[in-house]
């Protein structure tokens, strides 16, 4: 047999070879022009989309992206130097930066449009929010960029003057600011309120409500993991906790001072905690707003709440007359608000009276109020930046 055929080398000769040949080149010109299609619709997609670049440089970054946004980041490691991810939303084409990497000069601005994220709690980090937007106004002013909006985590105690020049209204580059806490001057026109949202500091996750989240008895009535200061409503809560045994229908663990760092067993407990009690009490710390607040409605436990205002610069805003929480009230969440935890006693005993069937209607009702919160929030947020930076069809 091996006259049928001719070895031309060490190639065999085939006679459909040339017909093979044109059509592999006719489908790689298909395939070509198929990519060329590809590229130019993303260029026109990005081009005719508000590019807009977000640089997260304080925790509650993650949870804009992640949890708001719904956004991925690459690499997955959260000890990773330097993290990104890019989403279309709206009319827009958003990318997210963050990492310790990520340093004025150091990264490649590709938008007209920035957000950025920053910590004004604290001086230390005021004095890093000031470099970043330092950074940013040069890019304004030499037209590397055209717009600047600010998220910032502000001070709890609501004294966030230090950024007032920066703002346009008042002669500044920054168009819009996000901020956290009952800050006075909220306008909902260039000045609006953000939520704390979950402590991704702590690596909190996104957290996918699930079968049993929703329809498992729960083994406590209500918990509380956390430190207790010295002559704070904390203490009065211990006190009322204590009385009739009710911190044995609790998951109690109180500390005297507080951990920075949590360890890997303290966390899952915390975690374990909200998922296993129909409701979690959020006394005060600093400011009214906590994380704590997010993290239970995450697990579908519903908030306890001490009602009280924060002591400082903190209070209703021209916008909203429901200090404290006031963008958690205008939302309609489904939280127990009280003023004093001497009103504890009588909730727990309507809590004790509660079927299972009444505990899972209110854990859905809690669930679908969080998640319809954070889509309002995205949707909120991407058009002011739209109606801000993107105020009509010619750009």
């Amino acid at each position: 047999g091996f006259t049928d055929h001719v070895a031309l080398g060490n190639e065999e000769w085939n006679p459909w070879e040339g017909d093979e040949k044109n059509e592999l080149a006719a489908s790689q010109q298909k395939y070509e022009a198929h990519l060329k299609m590809i590229k130019y619709a993303r260029s026109r997609l990005e081009q005719t989309s508000l590019r807009i670049q977000i640089w997260g440089k304080a925790a509650i970054g993650l949870y804009l992206w992640q949890h708001i946004f719904g956004g991925h980041l690459e690499p997955a490691d959260v000890t990773a130097q330097w993290r990104e991810g890019s989403q279309k939303a709206g009319r827009a084409y958003f990318s997210f930066l963050t990492g310790p990497s990520v340093v004025p000069g150091y990264f490649s601005v590709e938008a007209e449009h920035v957000v950025v994220v920053l910590n004004g709690r604290e001086q230390a980090k005021v004095a890093v929010a000031t470099q970043w937007l330092q950074y940013a106004q040069t890019l304004v002013q030499t037209h590397k960029i055209r717009h600047v909006a600010v998220v910032l985590l502000g001070n709890e105690h609501c004294s966030n003057g230090w950024i007032q020049p920066y703002l346009k209204r008042n002669g500044g580059f920054v168009n819009l600011l996000f901020v956290t806490y009952d800050y006075a001057l909220v306008n909902e026109e260039d000045i609006f309120q953000w939520p704390l949202g979950v402590a991704t500091y702590r690596n909190f996750p996104v957290v996918e409500p699930n079968w049993s989240m929703l329809h498992d008895p729960r083994s406590y009535l209500c918990n509380f993991l956390g430190t207790v200061y010295k002559n704070s409503s904390r203490e009065t809560l211990m006190e009322v906790l204590k009385q009739d045994g009710l911190d044995k229908l609790c998951w109690i663990a109180a500390r005297e001072q507080w951990q920075p760092q949590e360890t890997n067993e303290s966390f899952k407990n915390y975690q374990d905690a909200l998922l296993h009690s129909d409701l979690t009490l959020c006394p005060v710390g600093i400011n009214t707003e906590c994380y704590r607040i997010y993290e239970a409605c995450s697990y579908g436990s519903l908030p306890v709440i001490e009602d009280v205002m924060t002591p400082g610069d903190c209070g209703n805003s021209s916008m909203y007359h429901s200090a404290p929480l006031q963008l958690l009230k205008t939302m309609g969440a489904p939280f127990i608000f009280i003023k004093n935890w001497n009103e504890l006693p009588a909730v727990l005993e309507k809590e004790k009276k509660k079927s299972l069937q009444e505990k899972i209607q209110r854990r859905k009702k809690l669930l679908e109020w969080y998640q319809n919160f954070k889509a309002r929030m995205r949707q909120k947020f991407i058009t002011t930046l739209e109606n801000s930076f993107f105020p009509s069809d010619k750009g």
